[in-house]
Order: C-alpha cells, then sequence, then structure tokens
C-alpha cells in the first residue's frame, strides 16, 4: 500500500511535466516556475514540487574571455539546437512529519537529449535512469550492439537513448525542501 502512494507522488512530478512533452521544438511557451502538490496519503505529508527551467548563456567579452550563466526560461522562449537547459526540481515537506522514501520520474523533454552524469540531488538520493520509456529503470543502462563480426556486446547506453530519471529520496524531513537538478541538450 506504501508503494503505491510513493509511486503517486512520481506521477505528480511526471504530471508537473507533461507540458514540456507536448511543445514545438524550438518554442518554450510553458517553460517557467510553477508548483504542484502531492501528498502522502498514509503519513499526511504534504509535497509540493516545482520544477524550473534554465538555459545556459555563455558571453564573450572585449578580450575574448567566455562567461557562462544560467537564464531563467520565462514566457516565450526560443531555444536553438545544441542548447543545453537545466532543470530544477524542488520538493518541499510542508509537514510537520517526515516524509519517507519518496520516488520522482522525471522525463527528458522531446526535442533534447539528456547530458550524461548532470543530475545532482542534495540528501543523498538514489539516480536511476530508463531508455524504455519508463517501464524499468537501472543505475547504468546498456544496449545491446553487434558488431561487424557479427559478436553481440553490450555496452553503456548512449545519452539519446535515456527517456526519463528517477530519483529516490530516502527521506524529507518535516519542513524541509530538497533540490535536484539535471541538463539537456537540445537536438
Amino acid at each position: 500500500m506504501k508503494r503505491l502512494s510513493i509511486a503517486g507522488l512520481g506521477a505528480i512530478a511526471l504530471i508537473a511535466t507533461v507540458p514540456f512533452l507536448g511543445q514545438i521544438l524550438g518554442v518554450a511557451n510553458i517553460w517557467y516556475s510553477g508548483s504542484a502538490y502531492a501528498q502522502n496519503v498514509k503519513t499526511q505529508g504534504q509535497i509540493q514540487l516545482r520544477l524550473e527551467a534554465e538555459k545556459l548563456v555563455v558571453a564573450q567579452d572585449q578580450q575574448g574571455k567566455q562567461s557562462q550563466k544560467w537564464e531563467p526560461l520565462k514566457g516565450q522562449v526560443v531555444v536553438r539546437p545544441g542548447d543545453v537547459l537545466r532543470y530544477t526540481l524542488n520538493a518541499e515537506n510542508k509537514s510537520d512529519r517526515p516524509v519517507k522514501k519518496l520516488t520522482l520520474n522525471q522525463p527528458i523533454p522531446k526535442g533534447t537529449v539528456y547530458v550524461l552524469k548532470s543530475v545532482n540531488v542534495i540528501n543523498n538520493g538514489k539516480i536511476t535512469y530508463s531508455i524504455d520509456g519508463g517501464r524499468s529503470f537501472v543505475e547504468n543502462p546498456t544496449v545491446k550492439v553487434t558488431l561487424p563480426d557479427g559478436k553481440v556486446e553490450t555496452k553503456p547506453a548512449p545519452a539519446i537513448a535515456y527517456t526519463h530519471i528517477r530519483l529516490q529520496i530516502p527521506s524529507i524531513p518535516a519542513k524541509t525542501t530538497i533540490k535536484a537538478t539535471y541538463q539537456t541538450q537540445v537536438r
């Protein structure tokens, strides 16, 4: 029964990102800070989820020195192939009790490719990935590759194969916010 409520929290995180999937490539009119609520029915803990997106902007000064900064994506924003986007997922436990075993599934938005090893989770969360549309998750996805001589080898999955990221947080203390970030690159 507890698994069902945890899966429900993951579904809320997934639903919070569904608008990203329907976007026309290159135009992001919904990439803004928003919020959603999830509730752990068994403990009555309330989690507020907020997903934010930023674009990496590289500037060059007159001396040729490059600088990088993250610019929030708000309103109608144009993204181009090669642009790097960073997503930040904040999960705030608004209750007076800890929430245990929180699982959040985040789809990689269509038209983008996951930047390998870019996930950063505060609070010692476990990170797993899916390459099959979110049906299964593993720490190190692999694919079978047929070599020119006909032999089949198992190799690490390429970044383009990643479809989802799963964050499993053991516990969020009462009145605490945890934060996770990951990056994608526009195709």
